[in-house]
C-alpha cells in the first residue's frame, strides 16, 4: 500500500501511538483490580432497566459512567445489591484504564503539581463560553443529530471537522505549553512525552488539567460521538490522554503511519503560522487486518486549520506529512470506553467499520449468492432433463 493511494504493493507496517503519561490512578489501585467475572457484558444496552444512581459514589470514574455500563451488565446481575454491580463495572473499569498507569507515576504527577505555577489559571477548570465558539457551545446544549450536523462537515466517511475553539482560548493554551516547557527547561526536570512516536511536545494531564479535560470528553466529545461513533463504544467513552504535540523547525518534523490507542480521538490545531503538515488517512481496520492494502476510495488528506477540530475513530489510519515552515502545535484527546474493549474480546466481525471485514462479508455474500444461483440453475436443468 502506497500512502499516497492506490492497494498496489506490499502495505508498511502500521505503527501503534501508545500512551506512556498518566491520569493519577497509583500503581497499588491498578495491583488491585481483580479478575472480572467470566459473565460477559451484553452488547447492546437493557433499555428497559432503570439503573442505580452512583452520584454519592466515591470513585475514580464519574457517576455517569456506572449508570452507563449497567445497562450493558448480564441480565442475571442486574437485581443484585448496588455494592455488587460497583464491584462487578469498577473490576472491568479498571482493567481498561490505559497502558500509562506504571509505577511512580502517581508520585511524578505530584511533583510536578506541586512545584510547577500555572501560567493561566482560567483553563484549569472548565469554561465553555470562554473555551467555545458560540456555534459549537449551542450544537452541544441542543444536543440532537441534527444539531451536530448543523455545524460539522463530514469530507470523507467517519472524519468530522468543525470550528470548535475561540482564538483565544487557542492563545492561551499554547501560552500555557510554552510556559510548562520554560519550567522544564529551567528545572532541567525529565518529563514524559505523549506517546511513543511524538519526541516533543507535553501530556497536559500531567500538570493539572486533567480535571478540565475530563469535563471536555464527558459533556462535549462523548455526546457527539454517542451519535456517530456507538459501534466503537462512543457512547461509553470512560477514559482519556490528553496531550498537545508540536511540528516544525527544531521538533519533529512529520508523523509516520499509524493508529491510535483510542475509541475516538479529537485533533484540533492551535496554531501557530505553518505550512504543511497535512493529515492523511487510509481507510479503518481492525486489529486483525491494520496492515492490509489500502483502497482508492479510502484515501483522503486534510489540512488543519487553526481552532478546526477533526473528530475520528481511533482505528482511522493516519499520519501527518511534515511540517515545511513554521510552527504547528494540535491538541490531542484520545478518548477511551472499558466497556468497549471488554465486549470487543468476544467479536470476531467488525463489519460495521472495518473497511478489510466489510469487504470480506460482502465478498462472502457474492460467493453465496453466485453457489445459490448455481444450485438452482442445476436443479432446473435436473427437472428438464
Amino acid at each position: 500500500m502506497s500512502l499516497h493511494g492506490g492497494s498496489s504493493g506490499a502495505p508498511p507496517a502500521v505503527g501503534n501511538a501508545i500512551s506512556y503519561g498518566g491520569n493519577g490512578v497509583s500503581a497499588d489501585t491498578s495491583r488491585a483490580v481483580a479478575i472480572v467475572s467470566s459473565q460477559r457484558l451484553r452488547l447492546t444496552p437493557n433499555k428497559d432497566h432503570q439503573p442505580d444512581t452512583y452520584d454519592d459514589l466515591q470513585s475514580y470514574f464519574s457517576p455517569s459512567i456506572f449508570s452507563s455500563l449497567e445497562g450493558h451488565m448480564p441480565p442475571s446481575m442486574l437485581g443484585v445489591a448496588r455494592d455488587d454491580k460497583v464491584k462487578f463495572m469498577q473490576e472491568i473499569l479498571l482493567k481498561y484504564l490505559p497502558p500509562k498507569i506504571v509505577k511512580g507515576h502517581g508520585e511524578y504527577k505530584q511533583k510536578i503539581i506541586s512545584n510547577y505555577q500555572p501560567l493561566h489559571r482560567e483553563l484549569y477548570s472548565m469554561n465553555p463560553t470562554s473555551f467555545f465558539v458560540p456555534s459549537f457551545l449551542k450544537a452541544i446544549n441542543d444536543n440532537t443529530e441534527q444539531s451536530f450536523r448543523s455545524i460539522m462537515s463530514e469530507p470523507h466517511p467517519g472524519i468530522f471537522t468543525f470550528e470548535m475553539f475561540h482564538p483565544h482560548f487557542c492563545e492561551l493554551l499554547i501560552s500555557e505549553v510554552e510556559n510548562f516547557e520554560k519550567w522544564v527547561n529551567e528545572t532541567k526536570f525529565q518529563i514524559m512525552r505523549p506517546n511513543t512516536m511524538n519526541s516533543y511536545g507535553a501530556v497536559l494531564d500531567d500538570f493539572g488539567l486533567e480535571t478540565m479535560l475530563e469535563k471536555l470528553m464527558e459533556n462535549f466529545i462523548r455526546p457527539i460521538s454517542k451519535v456517530f461513533f456507538t459501534e466503537v463504544g462512543g457512547a461509553t467513552l470512560d477514559s482519556h490522554h490528553g496531550f498537545v504535540v508540536e511540528y516544525g523547525k527544531d521538533r519533529d518534523a512529520d508523523l509516520g503511519f499509524h493508529v491510535d490507542d483510542s475509541e475516538v480521538t479529537l485533533n484540533v490545531c492551535l496554531g501557530k503560522q505553518f505550512s504543511g503538515g497535512e493529515l492523511f488517512f487510509r481507510g479503518m481496520r481492525c486489529d486483525k487486518h491494520v496492515n492490509t492494502g489500502t483502497h482508492s476510495e479510502e484515501i483522503f488528506d486534510y489540512c488543519h486549520v487553526p481552532g478546526r477540530a477533526v473528530l475520528h475513530r481511533g482505528r482511522h489510519r493516519h499520519g501527518a506529512r511534515a511540517t515545511i515552515s513554521g510552527h504547528r502545535i494540535n491538541l490531542l484527546l484520545w478518548c477511551r470506553s472499558s466497556v468497549y474493549r471488554e465486549m470487543k474480546k468476544y467479536q470476531k466481525d467488525f463489519s460495521t467499520w472495518c473497511g478489510e471485514c466489510n469487504r470480506e462479508k460482502k465478498e462472502k455474500q457474492r460467493a453465496s449468492i453466485a453457489a445459490m444461483k448455481l444450485e438452482l440453475f442445476r436443479r432446473e436443468g435436473e427437472s428438464t432433463a
